[in-house]
């Protein structure tokens, strides 16, 4: 099972990402522990200054963007 954090404190590109994290893991029988985290000294810890970010077993995967469908997909795997 892959842990998956999603980073931000709530706009609307974070709530895209984890939809979009929900539905690649959904869509491809991928087992993920999601967890959404807002305080902004716990984004911090991940040197992540631009929401929203996405890590995956503790690597950050990306900030400040929507990624692709396809590379949420590499990541999980």
């Amino acid at each position: 099972m892959k842990n998956v954090k999603i980073l931000g404190t709530g706009c609307p590109k974070c709530n895209e990402l984890e939809k979009r994290v929900k539905n690649v893991a959904e869509e491809n029988d991928i087992s993920i522990d999601l967890e959404k985290v807002t305080k902004i000294n716990e984004i911090l810890k991940y040197d992540v200054m631009v929401t929203p970010g996405l890590v995956i077993d503790g690597e950050v995967k990306s900030a400040g963007k929507l990624p692709a469908d396809e590379d949420i997909l590499s990541w999980l795997e």
